[in-house]
């Protein structure tokens, strides 16, 4: 029986090995895959870098110059556009929280009409408010002598 088993050494592992993978050809080493295409990421990835840097230095001073005036005139216009919302806003006595409203509004006529309603809102709400038209007028009556009384009994013991 010793003749019949026949160990596998050096070049007969590997055609086993070989053997056995052929067996299996649907089966996909996604390890192997996935390493090879995060390799393949990190170079794209540092090849788009180095590309934004070549194209940062040819830039010329000209160009570089049309950026900083387009982001200043867009800062500036960003401005203007907020300085008259709080001006529509205080002119017509908003709250923080209508004044918010305002914001997303480009149009000036309609903001100021929105601001108009919003106004308008916010007096009748206060209009609407508790209140009582004789407050601290009420008439006196005969407990203004009881309360003489008590007032000379408790400050003669003094």
């Amino acid at each position: 029986m010793s003749e019949d088993t026949t160990v596998e050494t050096g070049e007969g592992a590997q055609a086993a090995a070989a053997q056995a993978q052929d067996t299996r050809p649907d089966e996909i080493d996604w390890k192997a895959k996935s390493r090879d295409w995060e390799r393949k990421a990190k170079a794209n990835a540092d090849a788009a870098k180095r590309l934004a840097e070549i194209e940062e230095a040819n830039k010329s001073e000209a160009d570089k110059a049309a950026e900083r005036l387009a982001k200043a005139e867009q800062t500036a216009r960003d401005a203007e556009a907020r300085a008259l919302r709080r001006e529509v806003a205080l002119e017509h006595k908003l709250s923080k929280d209508d004044a918010a409203l305002l914001d997303s509004i480009t149009d000036e006529d309609a903001m100021r009409r929105l601001a108009e309603r919003l106004g308008q809102q916010a007096e009748g709400r206060k209009k609407q408010g508790n209140h009582v038209p004789r407050e601290g007028t009420s008439p006196t009556s005969g407990e203004s002598d009881e309360r003489e009384f008590a007032r000379s009994l408790f400050a003669a013991g003094d």
